[in-house]
């Protein structure tokens, strides 16, 4: 059977892209993780890595295995965790995928706090609002807003993405406070371009027991959800944003919140990982911080 150290070799290669990277991690040579990765590929008969003169990158094979290794890199985290004992212990590196904005606005605050209880937990954050694969990235964790569709990852709901729809004050004065979705056709429309698409997102809206979804047309097109808000703030026409991004805006008067009653059903955002057994103690810890979060931000406001 394989030895733990050629196993880590792979992931960590893997995780990097590189076997120099590799080596920067675990403290080896570049040398020393490509043979251990040889050997792992001679021990189990499969080509883990296509390499080239300049890079490495993961064969069909290879990221079938990384699945397998991560979760048994996971399973030996946890067994020292648990020989550890401790819970203050809190050791190795958090990797974690998550939206920009939520990230940096509600998500990174969390991780400040866990990195000062934990000196010896390291972190690899990442803010896109493109959606990747945990399993092949070797993440520990992402941050999802929706139903989760993965049936290889599980999920713990942590908070809800509430829909705003708004406009600064000095647009609705020059033209207007729709007073109904469809009113929206005469207006100007700020819309998001979703990275993974290239297209508008769909405008969400509930009535009574029914959902709406509109396209309304659009007089600007952003990739970027604080351009988006700055640019309604800037009296350019109407936005529909999740309600962390206007909500500085508008308590500071800059927008406004307009067809309220008509706010579509929020969305689960949730921590999701791989599904497995044992989850990492930097995940636990990271879910229960993040939990904590929302109980306060809840609690505020009451």
């Amino acid at each position: 059977m394989p030895g733990i150290d050629l196993i880590a070799a792979f992931v960590s290669a893997a995780r990097h892209a590189s076997f120099a990277g590799a080596a920067r991690d675990m403290g080896l040579s570049p040398s020393a993780v490509a043979k251990n990765v040889s050997r792992l590929e001679q021990a189990l008969g499969v080509r883990l890595f296509q390499r080239t003169t300049r890079q490495i990158s993961l064969s069909p094979d290879g990221h079938e295995m990384l699945e397998h290794c991560s979760r048994i890199m996971e399973e030996m985290a946890a067994l020292e965790a648990a020989a550890a004992g401790a819970r203050a212990d809190v050791r190795g590196t958090l990797r974690i995928d998550m939206p920009a904005i939520y990230g940096h606005r509600i998500v990174l605050p969390v991780l400040a706090q866990l990195a000062l209880r934990h000196p010896q937990l390291k972190l690899d954050a990442r803010f896109s609002d493109q959606v990747v694969d945990i399993v092949k990235e070797g993440l520990d964790a992402a941050i999802r807003v929706g139903p989760l569709t993965d049936s290889r990852l599980v999920g713990r709901q942590i908070d809800r993405q509430v829909i705003w729809t708004c406009a600064s004050p000095d647009y609705l004065a020059r033209h207007g406070t729709p007073a109904k979705p469809e009113d929206l056709a005469r207006h100007a429309c700020l819309r998001f371009r979703m990275p993974s698409s290239g297209r508008d997102r769909a405008w969400q809206f509930r009535s009574g027991r029914r959902d709406l979804s509109l396209s309304p047309d659009s007089g600007l097109q952003l990739g970027d959800g604080e351009a988006l808000v700055r640019a309604a703030a800037a009296g350019l026409g109407i936005v529909q944003v999740p309600d962390y991004m206007a909500a500085p805006l508008v308590a500071a008067g800059a927008l406004v919140e307009i067809l309220g009653a008509f706010r579509p059903r929020p969305a689960p955002i949730s921590l999701v990982y791989p599904s497995q057994r044992q989850l990492p103690l930097r995940v636990r810890v990271l879910l229960e911080a993040l939990l904590e979060a929302q109980g306060q931000e809840t609690a505020a406001r009451r």
